[in-house]
């Protein structure tokens, strides 16, 4: 079997590969029967010599490939009939701008394997970015913030060379005694945590968040139990409200009114109680002054998130009374947004090379061995022209009802 690594054809450009040089010689490695081929790339965050130089195949032509590996969607011209097609193709929440890409995908007959659906057993995700997006994300909040008020100025995390350059960037952070509340307990959360503490911003209950004064600056991580309620009479259950979220209530604003920085990295269901609405930015004890959205919901759990930033131009100001976007530092009535929607690409190489050996090591065996837990099927978008069963929801989509 032929592997074909190729070139990101997304725009605005993503430099992140799915397996970096190193890793895609270990694939030949440890599948004798497997050879990886490596479309040239003059954008991606390894050249083509550090291929080269592993031994592996440089191929403009990936014709003759059965599988291949992306990150982003391939764009639709570039897409080879009848191959098995490996990216996060952004349609199983039936996204309007790729309906075109999964119909040329079922038209020309293409095998699709999203990384968002591949799960293990019990549904947790066995390969996704999150943990860079949280390095990233939490990097970029405090970066806002210390531009806001002109306290310090840190190089992007886009300048740095990998996570070790961008940590040396940690000392040169000096905060006043401000409050700072991360949602979420997954990867995207842990990753934004490794960042606060290793800049030594210690970490409070969301009791003590809430109720005392410290002089030094603290964050706290909520969980979905400590910022929802029940609406009827009952305790919060964890498997009901991911189950039917619409029988809950937000009950975040208590922690908007102490925090001074929200690091949003939950993920939102669209039947779920939002964090707080734009009338709620009107009062005069909401506190909050710098969002940084990791989750990028637009018009979703975070009225100021108007639309996605970029990572050259990644802020901007929410105007709450006007419910409008504003150029960043317009008013300081103003909501500082960062909603950067790419975030581990701007540390390319370290996301890159964690999502490559969680590749190698969770997904690939599946496909080239013995894919006794399914996970492979059940990732499995659509196949021989037709969407699988698990994801025929989708037809209405492709039929653009």
């Amino acid at each position: 079997m032929k592997i074909g690594i190729v070139k990101e054809g997304k725009i605005p450009i993503d430099k992140r590969v799915a397996l970096n040089p190193d890793q895609a010689k270990g694939v030949e490695s440890k599948f004798p029967n497997v050879d990886v081929v490596c479309q040239p790339s003059e954008i991606r965050c390894y050249p083509d010599s550090s291929y080269e130089n592993t031994g592996v195949k440089m191929a403009d032509d990936l014709s003759d490939c059965e599988v291949i590996l992306g990150v982003k969607e391939v764009p639709i011209p570039e897409l080879l009939a009848e191959k098995t097609y490996f990216f996060f193709s952004h349609t199983i929440k039936k996204q309007p701008y790729n309906r075109e890409l999964l119909r040329t995908i079922l038209d020309k007959k293409i095998r699709l394997i999203d990384y968002e659906t591949l799960v293990d057993e019990n549904g947790q995700r066995i390969i996704a970015f999150g943990r860079y997006a949280g390095i990233v994300g939490a990097y970029n909040g405090i970066w806002s913030y210390g531009k806001r008020y002109n306290l310090f100025h840190l190089r992007r995390a886009s300048d740095c060379l990998d996570l070790e350059d961008l940590k040396t960037e940690y000392a040169k952070v000096a905060l006043p005694k401000i409050k700072i509340v991360i949602t979420g307990g997954g990867r995207v959360a842990k990753g934004a945590m490794e960042v606060l503490y290793g800049m030594g911003i210690r970490k409070v209950s969301p009791a003590e968040f809430t109720e005392e004064r410290f002089d030094e600056p603290v964050f706290t991580q909520l969980s979905s139990r400590d910022y929802h309620l029940r609406k009827e009479e009952g305790n919060f259950n964890r498997e009901e409200f991911y189950k039917q979220p619409s029988l809950y209530k937000g009950d975040f604003l208590k922690y908007a009114k102490a925090a001074d920085v929200l690091i949003a990295s939950a993920y939102w269901n669209p039947s779920a109680p939002v964090l707080f609405k734009a009338e709620d930015v009107l009062k005069s004890d909401f506190n909050i002054k710098v969002v940084a959205d990791i989750t990028c919901d637009i018009e979703g759990s975070i009225p100021s998130t108007k639309k996605p930033s970029t990572i050259d131009d990644p802020i901007y100001d929410y105007n709450p009374t006007q419910d409008k976007v504003e150029p960043a530092f317009t008013d300081e009535g103003n909501i500082t947004v960062m909603a950067v929607d790419n975030l581990p690409c701007e540390l390319p190489r370290n996301a890159s090379t964690d999502f490559g050996q969680m590749l190698k090591d969770n997904v690939l065996p599946g496909l080239l061995g013995n894919d006794d837990r399914n996970i492979i099927k059940n990732a499995t978008i659509a196949e021989n022209g037709e969407l699988t069963e698990k994801y025929s929801y989708l037809q209405d989509y492709v039929d653009g009802k």
